[in-house]
């Protein structure tokens, strides 16, 4: 794939300039032209780090990918073929990089193309999961009812997610404020004071001397704060990122006492929403585990799934490995147990997953009215003990006078 930058006028003579990716000149040209541009000029743009577009995660927002997903059934549903429902949706979204990845697997197609292998050249935009459900329905004939239940996967994952982020959206953006105002106070409030306490050469109370301490502190040396506060949270990013300490973070933040049961039963949610999906489409169950674990973000979950891959590869239950792990409740290796003994996995993975969907909404909800109150009172007295600093001195201050 190439970048090319072009300069082009509509139909309505309004000039335009931009820039996107193509195979080659020609199709940069011909995808220009489809768009009802007439191409000015037209030229390649050499590849460097500067001009590279940069995204964090998924460039397509869940929620365009579900809207993305309904429409694409309903249109099959109405008996257009995959190559004009593409066309079609290519036309309507307004979503860039998913417009992008559509153009392409369109041109793949026509050129003879199956849908999953011209979705696998748009790794950035389809999972793996996405992928390989495509190709269950694609080769069952079966696409528009694959796509509905894809469709309904990502919604469902879309709200977990949501509930959980706006659980957390209240105590960070409270955090922050709090921050900030100590910042102000110790920086700019607190320092106008200590003059005046100097002039009256009284002697001030222990909260006072460390709160005065502290505005010293931060006015003296805030570059140096500042520096040590970067480095800390580069250091975190940096043990992130590394396998050994990234297992030990997903150990603690499943211990955590409260918070822990939010993320085991989110988990517990989403591995068995997608492995559930992934069963129902016909995808063989060691590849519905090894997809699965791509998913699940806490290594301690999906090194599991990897036990229980390797567990099956031996002839032995899937079950086992989860039974043997604290992390597993009573209920999920239950469930899963008696789905394999029936040949009903999908139907019990599914009735687990809308439990602990419930769950987790109930927990987020329970969560978020005993952290607000925390926060508040937190917050008060942070900035309470700052004002009685000042205020206790100042009232001596004031005996002493008259």
């Amino acid at each position: 794939m190439t970048s090319f930058k072009y300069e082009a006028v509509d139909y309505n003579g309004n000039y335009q300039k931009g820039k996107f990716d193509a195979y080659n000149l020609d199709l940069a040209k011909a995808r220009l032209r489809d768009e009802g541009l007439r191409v000015e000029t037209i030229e390649e743009v050499p590849q460097t780090i500067w001009n590279k577009e940069i995204y964090f995660g998924s460039p397509v927002k869940n929620r365009d990918f579900v809207v993305f997903l309904q429409q694409f059934a309903a249109l099959l549903k109405a008996g257009l073929t995959i190559v004009q429902s593409l066309s079609i949706l290519r036309e309507q979204t307004k979503q860039k990089y998913l417009k992008e990845a559509l153009y392409y697997i369109e041109i793949d197609m026509r050129q003879g193309s199956s849908l999953t292998n011209a979705l696998k050249k748009q790794p950035h935009i389809f999972s793996n999961i996405f992928i390989n459900m495509v190709h269950s329905g694609e080769s069952s004939g079966a696409l528009q009812e694959t796509l509905d239940k894809l469709a309904d996967y990502y919604q469902k994952q879309y709200k977990t997610k949501q509930k959980i982020q706006s659980t957390f959206a209240y105590p960070a953006t409270v955090s922050v404020v709090a921050i900030g105002v100590v910042i102000f106070l110790m920086m700019y409030v607190v320092p106008e004071f200590v003059s005046m306490f100097a002039q009256f050469d009284a002697e001030l109370p222990v909260i006072t001397q460390f709160v005065l301490g502290l505005s010293d502190l931060f006015t003296s040396y805030w570059l140096l704060l500042l520096f040590i506060s970067i480095l800390v949270v580069l250091m975190f990013i940096m043990a992130f990122k590394r396998e050994s300490s990234r297992y030990r973070i997903d150990y603690y933040l499943l211990k955590t006492p409260g918070f822990g049961t939010l993320v085991l039963k989110s988990n517990m949610a989403q591995l068995s929403r997608t492995l559930s999906s992934l069963l129902y489409n016909n995808v063989p169950v060691i590849e519905a585990l090894k997809l699965t674990g791509q998913t699940i973000n806490n290594r301690i979950i999906s090194e599991t799934l990897d036990e229980a891959q390797v567990a099956l590869k031996k002839g032995q239950s899937m079950v086992k490995p989860m039974r043997d792990h604290w992390a597993y409740p009573y209920l999920v290796t239950q469930m899963i147990e008696v789905g394999e003994q029936t040949n009903a996995l999908p139907e019990m993975l599914e009735q687990v997953a809308d439990f602990y969907e419930e769950d987790v909404d109930t927990a987020t909800e329970q969560f978020k009215s005993l952290l607000e109150p925390l926060l508040i009172v937190s917050l008060s007295l942070i900035v309470g003990t700052i004002v009685l600093a000042i205020i206790i001195p100042m009232f001596d201050l004031f005996n002493q006078i008259n």
